[in-house]
């Protein structure tokens, strides 16, 4: 038998085997697995209620970075599953969670959400990036100790360096290497796991649609996440949807489609492309769950960013606000990382609700503190810290009066500022909401 472990492992001295889990929905949970070389691994698993023990074995390929994806089935909405990975010479065991499912709103559970964005860390050779731009690693545990249900990666998640961006064999080292850091290890199994990228896990700095390499650099982003989905099947990017209990997530690639950021902008101009526009609006349409979460690398809706941001995409802004508008779309909250500071801004619209945007940024690169951005007239008072942090989302109460509390914690998992919203405060007058 199994026996139940605990939810996050300490990674062991020595271990060859760097596991991470992926998506997990009702009935199944993606486990990603990394081992040193090429060869089988075994994984045996059972779900708790369950006498049945199930077992794949599959290959870890050097054409694949010695990377394997496995898909734990069997679960149960809410139920335990424990696993033991056996391989190359290693043995690891854990256990996970499939996510809840509730039939009434008023059985809705708590849920807790972690989000950050541009994890640096030094190169190994000083001749190449900055040896002090990265630090304050022991985030990674202060993440873990908040115990989250899932945690979403908003881009930067790591930093290709000038050698990478025209070499696919250095860009794979770099994944390599970083997914197997020691510091990150108790994270990668205490929770879910989604991600999107920003310009530096895309290609160089500020990288836009012209991009020679992009198709290297999301085969390897696919590889090395384990998302539900990306993309369409003829509009490639790492956009797409998840779910977590009652919170549908929409993830969105703000580089693959993107025009250069110094073009004129006219209404040709943009961001995320029209399919993936296309894709969105309906998606947001088709939902309804009570909160929508809209997750961005670049900042949306800070009208004071004179750096990447949507702002600088005036047309397609504009048309997708006012679009918002016309569909009254409920339940909307923005996230966004890059920036190296966190802040939430508080977007008045006539006639409507505001958008609010919780950006959360850095994880381990460098704080920033650009000028003017405390004087910004839509930021919420209080919730500006130019710092090494993360970022919560809770939800609590009833499925249909939920309440939703955003958090921002220093490095060593203080909390740096906290905000509450009741979601019946992001609807338009005359609209409802159902429970997703």
């Amino acid at each position: 038998m199994l026996a139940l472990a605990a939810l996050a492992l300490a990674f062991p001295s020595g271990a060859k085997l760097v596991v991470m889990h992926g998506y997990a929905d009702y009935t199944s949970a993606l486990l990603w697995i990394q081992a040193d070389t090429p060869g089988p691994i075994e994984i045996a698993w059972r779900a708790a209620g369950d006498a049945a023990l199930r077992r794949q074995t599959v290959d870890a390929r050097a054409a694949d970075d010695n990377v394997a994806l496995v898909r734990l089935t069997g679960l149960t909405p809410g139920g335990g599953v424990t696993y033991v990975i056996t391989g190359d010479g290693d043995r690891r065991e854990g256990a996970l969670t499939a996510q809840p499912r509730w039939p009434r709103a008023a059985d809705a559970q708590d849920l807790a959400i972690a989000i950050g964005s541009c994890f640096y860390l030094a190169d190994a050779d000083p001749r190449w990036g900055s040896s002090t731009f990265g630090g304050g690693y022991t985030i990674f545990d202060a993440i873990a100790a908040r115990k989250p249900d899932v945690m979403i990666w908003m881009g930067d998640n790591l930093y290709f360096q000038a050698q990478d961006e025209l070499d696919p064999v250095a860009m794979a080292a770099r994944y390599r290497r970083q997914r197997a850091f020691a510091p990150l290890q108790t994270l990668l199994t205490a929770t879910t796991h989604l991600a999107i990228w920003d310009d530096h896990d895309y290609g160089p700095n500020d990288a836009d649609l012209s991009y020679a390499m992009k198709g290297e650099s999301l085969a390897l982003f696919r590889r090395y996440w384990a998302n539900p989905d990306y993309g369409e099947p003829d509009v490639p990017g790492v956009f797409g949807y998840a779910r977590w209990g009652d919170v549908a997530i929409f993830l969105l690639d703000d580089r693959w489609y993107r025009t250069a950021n110094r073009m004129r902008d006219t209404p040709a101009k943009t961001m995320f492309g029209a399919r993936q526009l296309e894709w969105l609006k309906n998606a947001l349409v088709y939902s309804s769950a009570p909160v929508k979460l809209v997750v961005n690398g670049s900042q949306l809706w800070n009208r004071s960013n004179r750096f990447e941001g949507w702002n600088h995409f005036a047309h397609e802004q504009k048309a997708f606000a006012d679009w918002l508008l016309d569909q009254q779309i409920d339940g909307l909250v923005f996230l966004s990382g890059d920036r190296h500071y966190s802040e939430l801004l508080r977007v008045e619209r006539p006639g409507a609700y505001p958008l609010y945007e919780f950006t959360s940024s850095p994880l381990t690169s460098r704080p920033a503190n650009p000028p003017g951005e405390r004087d910004n007239p839509d930021l919420v008072a209080g919730t500006y810290a130019s710092q090494r942090q993360f970022g919560m989302i809770r939800l609590t109460g009833p499925g249909d009066d939920r309440t939703i509390t955003l958090e921002s914690y220093d490095e060593r998992g203080a909390l740096l500022w906290h905000q509450q919203v009741k979601a019946r405060d992001l609807r338009h007058p005359r609209s409802g909401t159902a429970r997703e």
